[in-house]
C-alpha cells in the first residue's frame, strides 16, 4: 500500500512540474473600470537608496528681527498685523516719547527688514518701555529645513549630500537641496540627530512650524532594475507583483519577485522581472483581493484567439482553424503543446497505468484465504 501513495504522490509531483502557468487574474471591462488600473514599464534605470527622515520648517539664522524702542513712551499708532509683509525701513509703530515737550516728541519705529509680522506685542494707547519687543518679523524667502535623523542613521549622512523636501501642507511640491550642517549634539530624549537645509522660497508657502518629509540620498547606482513601490504585494509565501498578461485582454499574471533596497517612490527588483514587463502600480493592492473577477480563464481564452476553448483554457478536439487542432505552437509544436510537456504528460499516463495494476493485484491478494501459497 505504501508504494501505491508513493506512485501517487510521484504522479502528481510530476504533473505540477510540467505546469508552467503562473496564477492569473482576470477581469472583464467594468472591473477593470472600478479598480482604475494603471501599468508602467519595469526598466534598468539609476537607482537612489534614500532614507526617510522627518523633522520641521524653522526660520533661517539672521532671518528673525524685533522692533523695539530705545526710549519709554506710549504707542500712538500701530500699523503692523499679522502675516502682512513689510518693507525695509516702513513705520510701523508711532510713539509718543516720555521727554518733555508740548506736545511731548512723537517718533516712529520702522522695520528693521523686509519680512512677514509673525507677532504684535503693543496696541495703541499701550505704554512701552525700552525692554519691550513690540513687533516680530521673518524674512521668508529662504527658510531651514530641520530633519530629526535617528542617530543609527548618523553614519550615513554627510554634508552636501541631496535631499528632496516635501510638507503636508503642499505635498505636491518638492523642494531640492543639500546637507548643510549637522547637529553638534543629539537629543538624548528623542535620540535624534539634527541635520538642517537652506532651502529657498520664492513663493513663500514655506512656514515656520510646518511638518516637513525628508529624504535625504545617500548612495545611487546605475542600470537597476526597480518598481513603484506601490506596485509590490505581499502574501504568505513572499512578493509580487501583477504583469498584464500582453495576450489576454484584462488579464494579470502574479509574479514572485526577489526585492533589494528601497526608497521613498521604488524598489529594486533583483529577479522576476525582465525590462518592459508592465507592471500593475495603481489598483495592484485591489487587484490581489479581485479573484478571478467575472471572467473566466475560457471566456478570455475564446475572445483572444477567435475559438473555443475548455473551462480550463486548454485546446478543445478539432476547435483549430484552418485544419489545425489549435494554436501554433512555439518551436514549431502544434497546439502549443512544448516537448517537455508532453513528457510530462507521458510519463503521468505511466504512473496512471502503473497504479491501476498494482491495486488490482492488491485486491487479488487480499481476495485469497489465509495459508494460501502465492
Amino acid at each position: 500500500m505504501d508504494l501505491k501513495l508513493f506512485l501517487l504522490s510521484l504522479a502528481l509531483a510530476v504533473n505540477a512540474l510540467g505546469s508552467d502557468e503562473r496564477p492569473r487574474v482576470i477581469l472583464d471591462a467594468v472591473a477593470v473600470q472600478n479598480l482604475q488600473l494603471a501599468t508602467v514599464e519595469a526598466e534598468e534605470t539609476a537607482f537612489e537608496e534614500t532614507l526617510l527622515v522627518l523633522g520641521r520648517i524653522r526660520v533661517a539664522p539672521g532671518h528673525r528681527a524685533v522692533v523695539s524702542s530705545r526710549v519709554p513712551g506710549r504707542a500712538l499708532e500701530v500699523s503692523a498685523h499679522i502675516d502682512t509683509k513689510i518693507e525695509k525701513g516702513a513705520r510701523v509703530v508711532l510713539l509718543e516719547s516720555r521727554q518733555p515737550g508740548d506736545p511731548p516728541p512723537a517718533i516712529g519705529l520702522v522695520a528693521p527688514i523686509t519680512g512677514h509680522v509673525a507677532s504684535v506685542k503693543v496696541a495703541p494707547g499701550q505704554p512701552v518701555n525700552v525692554e519691550d519687543s513690540l513687533i516680530e518679523l521673518v524674512d521668508l524667502s529662504a527658510v531651514h529645513a530641520v530633519a530629526e535623523l535617528p542617530e543609527h542613521w548618523a553614519h550615513r549622512v554627510r554634508i552636501g549630500q541631496k535631499a528632496r523636501i516635501r510638507v503636508t501642507g503642499y505635498p505636491e511640491t518638492e523642494y531640492e537641496s543639500e546637507v548643510e550642517h549637522l547637529g553638534a549634539e543629539a537629543d538624548a530624549a528623542t535620540g535624534t540627530v539634527e541635520v538642517a537645509f537652506h532651502v529657498a522660497n520664492p513663493e513663500e508657502l514655506l512656514r515656520p512650524g510646518m511638518r516637513a518629509e525628508f529624504s535625504i540620498v545617500t548612495a545611487r547606482r546605475e542600470e537597476v532594475m526597480s518598481v513603484p513601490a506601490e506596485a509590490v504585494q505581499s502574501d504568505g509565501a513572499g512578493r509580487f507583483v501583477f504583469v498584464a498578461d500582453p495576450e489576454l485582454k484584462h488579464a494579470y499574471e502574479k509574479v514572485p519577485v526577489v526585492l533589494g533596497a528601497r526608497n521613498g517612490a521604488n524598489v529594486e527588483v533583483k529577479s522576476g522581472l525582465l525590462p518592459g514587463d508592465p507592471v500593475v502600480t495603481r489598483g495592484a493592492y485591489a487587484l490581489a483581493f479581485a479573484g478571478k473577477g467575472n471572467t473566466s480563464l475560457k471566456e478570455a481564452m475564446d475572445a483572444a484567439h477567435g475559438h473555443a476553448h475548455a473551462e480550463d483554457g486548454s485546446e478543445l478536439g478539432g476547435g483549430g482553424h484552418d485544419g489545425h487542432d489549435g494554436h501554433d505552437g512555439h518551436d514549431g509544436h502544434a497546439g502549443g503543446w512544448a516537448p517537455v510537456t508532453w513528457f510530462f504528460a507521458g510519463t503521468s499516463g505511466v504512473f496512471f497505468v502503473l497504479l491501476l495494476l498494482l491495486g488490482g493485484k492488491l485486491s487479488k491478494r487480499s481476495a485469497l484465504p489465509p495459508g494460501h501459497a502465492q
